[in-house]
């Protein structure tokens, strides 16, 4: 066997590795939590003593609920006014405010749909108890000194507005609440064009007395999410940075969290000195709540009522008599838009919050894999030409390599009859032509791993590309050219209908079936590797004939079901590889004829099927 057809074959075992790999690590989603769990609803706030308030901000004791909860209570406070709420009404976002608490409680996205189809509604971000899955973020007041926990406004505190005013960009809106005893708390919501709230909370102390509390905000979300997605490619649930540290739990890891503080589980909490946020991701959407002062963070699941929260807790306010203190948060709810958060952070100063974005492992590949694709994007205005110019680029800054790998492919072939020679004067004794095989090498100054180092580094590149596609917000919904909607989707053709010209559907994608139902795109890719090999004679021994015959047809039906924008840059990258290699080979005196390989291929096939 020749170092060529040794190189060819340690290609194709590291490209199988690689592939087999991938699927295990990155199996198809699952769905986590039933669909038909009832949803969990409101009670009344917990009476306890406040050294060991369920509020946030103070250690829960063991076995306790989640603050605004009873142990066994699930009905909201009979004075709630559950109906009545504060619109929101802007260019990105609908949605309301539940007067019960002042919750910021439902919010979707006017720019984005659950899916391409007909009937597809706006993608909701934020849910009341009452709906599926529910999700919201609350804000109130723990009690220091001078005042109990009855006396500060809970979950369920029937806020009040003046008048019945909507909340826009223009027009922020103000809630109150007097607690009958002296102290008139306030809460004043904003929102700019995106999907940045501003909250101040207020409290006026008219007492006799000095007062301390502590202002918080949270996040709650009830159980997993119905539509979690089960992949190691992406991270969905706990999201916090701290100080310039970034973390990052799943809903399984938080479930580990110990809410009464021993030792030997995670740490939950988290003192930030001086700028941070924590919130919940998820594959395209985020929330998270930025404190603008030092504050203690905890993240923390309650298995009694199937929760999951994270809060802010900022530094206590003194009050004294006759004052008043107020005291700024941001909460972010929307979509994990590169260009907004990337504002977010460049001019409202917070800290690393395009790391939000889960960027992976390969992130000193991945952003800037994205963000040169998003400069492409916004100069052609298509995300799969933008691909295909991305595509390009990458192998021109891989060419100098990819020229010498090519160039001394070419040598090794001129080495042929020297290497025959070489064998046939060695004969049985493998040493001694190993040892006549390295000095011709060394000689003719020829590297004979060279050939495997252009797909060596295709690797970390597929992986990162795979990557951008697969998280960033920017290529969901995208379409390219005719039928591919979605680059961020598997090419929804398939060839069992005949791409449409049967008058039926394709198999579901997530059936079993699916494999089978290859799409245009893939096809494609499994030709494009195909005419790849045929620039080489096939090697004379059998074992590696069958190898490399079957390798472009296996790789079709293993990428059928990948993203259409990942499989159109691997055979984009097939075909600029394809006329690299044949116009260097040329260059360096070989002149491969492919029809005439293909044509040899067919007549040893015709040639084995008549023994």
């Amino acid at each position: 066997m020749n170092d060529q057809n040794k190189n060819l074959i340690l290609a194709t075992v590291l490209s199988f590795v690689v592939i087999v790999v991938w699927f295990l690590l990155f199996p198809p989603p699952e769905q986590t939590q039933d669909p038909n769990a009832p949803a969990l609803t409101g009670a009344t706030e917990t009476q306890v003593d406040t050294s060991a308030s369920l509020t946030p901000g103070a250690e829960p004791a063991p076995g306790s609920t989640a603050p605004g909860f009873s142990a066994a209570g699930t009905q909201p406070a009979a004075n709630a006014p559950e109906d009545q709420r504060i619109i929101i009404d802007t260019p990105r976002l609908a949605g309301s405010i539940n007067l019960r608490g002042g919750r910021i409680d439902d919010l979707k996205l006017k720019d984005y749909l659950t899916s391409l189809d007909a009937d597809a509604t706006r993608v909701t971000v934020l849910r009341p108890e009452s709906d599926r899955d529910p999700f919201y973020a609350l804000y109130g007041w723990v009690p220091v000194s001078g005042v109990d926990i009855a006396a500060v406004p809970s979950d369920d505190t029937p806020w009040t507005i003046e008048d019945n005013a909507t909340l826009t960009t223009e027009n922020p809106v103000t809630l109150t609440w007097d607690n009958g005893a002296g102290l008139i708390f306030s809460r004043t919501i904003a929102v700019d064009a995106n999907y940045m709230f501003s909250v101040t909370q207020g409290v006026e102390n008219t007492t006799g007395s000095a007062v301390s509390l502590r202002p918080y905000a949270l996040l709650r979300r009830h159980g997993i999410p119905s539509d979690l997605k089960k992949f190691f490619v992406l991270h969905e649930g706990l999201v916090r940075m701290s100080d310039g540290e970034l973390e990052e739990a799943k809903y399984g890891k938080m479930e580990d969290f110990d809410i009464d503080g021993r030792e030997g589980v995670p740490a939950e909490r988290v003192e930030v000195a001086e700028s941070g946020w924590v919130g919940f991701t998820d594959h395209y959407w985020m929330s998270t709540i930025i404190p603008d002062t030092a504050f203690r963070s905890t993240a923390k699941f309650y298995p009694t009522q199937n929760i999951f929260q994270t809060d802010a807790v900022l530094p206590t306010v003194e009050v004294a008599p006759g004052a008043s203190a107020q005291t700024d948060s941001r909460l972010f709810a929307g979509a994990k838009e590169w260009e907004a958060i990337n504002r977010y952070e460049e001019e409202a100063g917070v800290t690393r919050f395009v790391d939000a974005i889960d960027w992976g492992w390969f992130f000193f590949l991945t952003k800037p894999i994205f963000r040169v694709l998003h400069w492409l994007n916004s100069i052609i205005g298509n995300m799969g030409w933008s691909i295909i110019a991305l595509t390009i680029l990458l192998k021109a800054v891989l060419f100098p390599l990819a020229y010498k790998s090519y160039a001394s492919m070419a040598k090794m072939r001129e080495l042929q009859p020297q290497m025959e020679k070489l064998k046939e004067k060695a004969g049985d004794d493998r040493q001694a032509m190993q040892k006549g095989m390295m000095e011709l090498y060394k000689k003719e100054k020829v590297n004979p791993a060279s050939g495997c180092l252009p797909i060596l580094l295709q690797i970390p590149i597929f992986f990162s590309l795979y990557k951008v596609i697969f998280v960033t917000l920017e290529l969901r919904h995208q379409p390219w050219v005719g039928w591919i909607r979605d680059l961020s989707a598997p090419d929804p053709s398939s060839i069992l209908n005949l791409f449409g010209l049967l008058p039926y559907a394709p198999p579901d994608p997530e059936s079993f079936v699916a494999i089978l139902s290859l799409g245009i795109l893939p096809i494609l890719l499994g030709i494009s590797m195909w005419l790849q090999q045929k620039l080489n004679p096939a090697p004379t021994d059998p074992t590696q004939q069958m190898i490399f015959a079957w390798m472009p047809w296996v790789f079709m039906f293993m990428l059928g079901n990948f993203a259409s924008g990942l499989v159109l840059y691997w055979i984009t990258n097939n075909t600029i590889t394809f006329s690299q290699q044949y116009i260097i080979m040329r260059s360096h005196g070989f002149k491969p004829d492919v029809f005439d390989n293909i044509k040899k291929s067919f007549r040893r096939k015709k040639k084995v099927e008549g023994k």
